[in-house]
Formats: structure tokens, sequence, C-alpha cells
């Protein structure tokens, strides 16, 4: 998950606040003190923790709580409303045609985010062309082209031409058919006067929707001076993070934000092309918190997945088959990693202390399992009742799995199909079928 390190800490800041026999001022001050030491062990800057823990303990001593709410509810919503207003608002990117130059120090990710920043665009339906324009970093131009012949992006480069700013004026004009067209610029530090000057020359050469800072999580302080930097010198319209789920320090690249006119664009949570997201403040604290957030695994499931992958009628008719469990297997697969999709469930905290060691024994269970109905009969895998001491031995050998192993699939596949059963006609039905229509899988 994002953060994991503050989102536990903050998780158990509320939980003395939902174990309080009454929210009293001393209570409010113990949670507001837990808040700030997490906030500043996650490297936000100072100033920032202490205005949003100002503004947390003043409302909840003296705001009353809404009709219909009790006090620790209205305690934990100002809590998620200060938390969400100092991050402010995400960075709008339309899904139309535009231009993109990508700037930030070496070492940031940058030029992998861009090649996920085109499969985003790819992905949305539009056509994006990625062009090359880091002369000074060994290799720049083999890893953007490679990363972008393995996501079948179109790549503009010049590998013996020196001149960055002759590059993108020709890679422009060459990609002019393309919707959306992304400038991956050298990597560097804010302060060298020379790459800054090519930096305004390259931003001079067209103009740019948007000029993304690309800051890796774990910068810590030294943050907010990059982006000032880099603001001035071309005007930042946005910030993408990389690294977030990889750090305990990423608070710094998520306050420094605020040190410019700017907002965050995308947040990157993986190292999968798909591991880019576009930010949503709410969703993002709710996630913090342990609340989860649908709206984001709605989105990721309405990219990747289909009426193939998720046949809803079939699955509720209570016929489940291996087949429909197998399905719903490489379905989860294709949304990305189990722990960046547990972390969207609204699992009241538990999905984020899962530890990784479950998450990677629950990652091997998956593959365990549809390996072992790789060894199966397409007979077996519609109706499990076939499955008997003979054939698990036969699966087992098949699969490489022991009989216990196959014999546990089989176990699941019965809870689940009792599961499926028992949503038949009731209102769990209404739910999924609404759930599905927002995927748009019908």
């Amino acid at each position: 998950m994002v953060l994991d390190s503050l989102g536990a800490s903050l998780k158990s800041a509320l939980q003395k606040l939902a174990n309080a026999g009454k929210v009293d001022k001393e209570v409010i001050d113990e949670v507001v003190k837990d808040i700030q030491r997490a906030m500043i062990q996650a490297d936000v800057n100072v100033k920032l923790v202490m205005r949003l823990s100002g503004r947390i303990r003043e409302r909840a001593l003296t705001e009353a709580p809404p009709p219909g709410m009790d006090s620790r509810e209205h305690v934990l919503r100002i809590v998620y409303a200060e938390l969400v207003n100092i991050i402010g608002k995400a960075t709008p990117v339309a899904l139309e045609p535009q231009t993109i130059m990508m700037v930030g120090l070496q070492g940031s990710g940058k030029t992998t985010t861009t090649a996920k920043l085109a499969r985003y665009f790819a992905r949305k339906g539009l056509k994006p062309a990625v062009i090359c324009a880091d002369t000074y970093r060994p290799g720049a131009y083999d890893q953007l082209s490679q990363l972008c012949a393995k996501l079948g992006v179109t790549f503009y480069g010049e590998r013996d031409n020196k001149d960055a700013v002759a590059i993108v004026r020709n890679g422009l004009r060459e990609t002019a058919k393309y919707d959306v067209r992304i400038v991956d610029t050298a990597g560097r530090h804010a302060l060298e006067t020379g790459l800054i000057k090519e930096m305004k020359d390259i931003a001079a050469l067209a103009n740019f929707t948007h000029r993304f800072l690309v800051l890796d999580a774990a910068i810590g302080q030294q943050a907010s001076e990059q982006a000032k930097a880099f603001n001035d010198a071309v005007g930042i319209t946005g910030v993408i993070i990389t690294k977030l789920d990889g750090t305990a320090k990423g608070g710094g690249a998520l306050s420094a934000v605020s040190d410019t006119n700017t907002s965050i664009a995308f947040i990157g949570v993986g190292e999968t092309p798909e591991g880019l997201e576009r930010f949503d403040p709410d969703g993002f604290i709710s996630r913090l918190l342990g609340m989860g957030d649908l709206k984001a695994l709605v989105e990721k499931a309405n990219e990747v997945l289909s009426q193939k992958d998720v046949n809803v009628e079939k699955m509720m008719s209570g016929r489940f088959t291996l087949n429909d469990m197998y399905a719903q297997l490489e379905a989860i697969n294709k949304m990305g990693p189990l722990k960046q999709i547990m972390s969207m469930l609204p699992l009241g905290g538990l999905g984020a202390n899962i530890t990784d060691d479950v998450y990677k024994m629950t990652q091997d269970k998956l593959l365990s399992y549809r390996i072992i109905m790789d060894s199966m009969t397409e007979a077996e895998k519609e109706d499990p009742k076939l499955i008997g001491s003979s054939r698990i031995m036969r699966i087992a050998r098949g699969s490489g799995r022991s009989p216990e192993d196959v014999r546990e699939l089989l176990k699941y596949h019965k809870m689940m199909q009792k599961a499926m059963k028992g949503m038949k006609g009731g209102p769990g039905r209404a739910n999924l079928k609404k759930l599905m229509k927002q995927m748009n899988i019908k």
C-alpha cells in the first residue's frame, strides 16, 4: 500500500479515538500529538504539520457534531477532511490531444514514468508518442526505446544527436499526427544553470499542455527546494510522485506540492506498466486510513476487465464452476499486484495490516491454484464433483503439487460456490450488478 508506515501510524492514532470512553480535550490532544508524530516521521514539512494539527484541534474542540453523527465520527471526519485539505486538489488531466513535458532530478524515475504515462493514455483509447530528449545520461535512449517497444508505444529519438532542443523540434514535427506527445527531458539538479537553460528552451518550442515534475517519494525535505526551482524555471502544471509504495518518507514529496502553485497529477505505486494512478485526494487519504478507494478500483477494473473476464449472470446463476473461479483469478492477475488491489477495498484497516509475507503467500497461492487447474480436464473444471481420489492423485502429479493442495483448491471452490449461491436473488446480486455497471461490465 501507499505509505504503509504513515498509514499504520495514523490508524493507530485514530484507534485511540475509537477506544476512548468519551471524546474530551485530553483524548483530542493525545490523538493530535500522535498525528503530528506520524506526519513528521514521514518527512511532511513541519510548518505544514503544525498548521494541520492546529486546524484539527481547533475544529474538534469547537465544532458541534452534525445531527446523527457522534463525537468520534465527527473528529474522524475532521481529520479526514483536513488531511485532504493539505494535499490540495488533483491536477486535472483531460483525455484529449495534448503535449506534455517531463522534468525532474536524475534518478527520480522520470524515464520509466514517461513510458507508464504513455501506457495510461493508450489504455484510455488515445494514441501516444514519446520523444527522447535526454542526451546526457548514457543509456537513456535505449532504455526509453525498449520500454516503448515493450508497451507498443511510438518512440522518437536521435541517438547520435546531442542537441536536445533540435531533437524535440524534429520530434514534435514527426509525431504531429499523434493524440498525446510526451517529451522526456534530461534529469538534472534544479540549480544547474546550463541544463535549466536547455529546459527553458525546450519549453519554449511548443505550447505544452502540461509540464510535469517527477519527484521520487524518498527525496524527503529536499523536495520543497527542488519543486520551487523547477516551478520558477518552466512553470510546473502538475507533480508526479514515484515509488510511493516503497518508502516511509513520501510525506516530503507530498508536502512539497504545497510550496508551488500546482498539485499532484499522478502517483507511482508499482513497477508494472500499470503502476501509475491518477491522483485523487479523497481516495488517497481514504486508502491511507484503511477505508479503501472503490473509485480507483472501478477505474482500474474498467481499464483491464471485460464481460469475458467477469460474467456476472453466470456467476449469479448458482452454477459456479472451476472455470468461473479460474476466470476470477485471471481477472485479479490482470488488475495488478494483490496488495495494491487490497488497499482499494474498504477493509476497516485489514488490508493495510496484512504483512508483505502474507501478501506474497497469497500471491503464491493464487499461482498454485491456476497451475493445478491447468492440469485438469475441461469436464473436471466444469463439474468438480467428478474429481475423486484417483483424479486428485493424477492432478497432483500433473501439476507438481501435493494431493493436499488439490483438496484445498476444491475446498476453496466449494466455499466460493456457496457464497455465490447465497447471493442468488438476494440484495448482494443487486449490489454486485450495480458495481459491474459502474465498471461498464454487463
